[in-house]
């Protein structure tokens, strides 16, 4: 996946690294800012990595057999925005300034929802809004044909997507090329 932000130029998820999977990997992707989500523990995969890769904080795998269709509401002083381009569906919540206070993304493959990218801003948290934009993308998806759904959360965020439903998967070993 491209993702074009400074220091997170793609992102590659890996759901079986296998330790020659990982050598042939490592071997071909030599682009500094390239990101591996290696589906597994770090001390499972971590040992077969070589020395320009850094291995990160982990992270969680989390799914979700069944997505809803309700939309959130949404708190005093925000707008909610949806708009989606080229297959990707974007969540924004808005203050009325115009500033963007939450956001999140979606991508179909199949009927399945790949959820991305969501992040609530500093000076907006523990307000929900993180709730709101998940609420607002799974409804996004669901109008498209997705019937479930998948993401890789940070330790934070792991908190708040079980509480809407999502269940843990898999541990992930986040890896950058440096």
């Amino acid at each position: 996946m491209d993702v074009g932000l400074p220091g997170h130029v793609a992102r590659h998820i890996v759901p079986g690294p296998t330790p020659e999977l990982l050598r042939l990997l490592t071997r071909a992707v030599t682009a500094p800012g390239t990101w591996l989500k290696l589906c597994g523990p770090a001390e499972a995969v971590a040992p077969h990595l070589p020395p320009a890769w850094a291995v990160k904080e982990q992270e969680y795998m989390m799914v979700m057999d069944s997505l809803s269709r309700a939309l959130p509401r949404t708190p005093a002083g925000y707008v909610p925005a949806v708009t989606t381009r080229a297959g990707v569906t974007v969540a924004r919540l808005l203050t009325t300034d115009g500033e963007v206070a939450a956001r999140g993304q979606i991508a179909l493959a199949g009927t399945t929802a790949v959820v991305d990218q969501v992040e609530t801003a500093a000076g907006h948290r523990r307000r929900g809004l993180g709730t709101v934009i998940m609420k607002m993308l799974a409804s996004a998806a669901v109008s498209r044909g997705a019937r479930s759904g998948v993401l890789v959360a940070t330790e934070q965020g792991q908190a708040l997507y079980a509480t809407l439903g999502w269940s843990l998967h898999t541990p992930v070993t986040p890896a950058l090329m440096t």
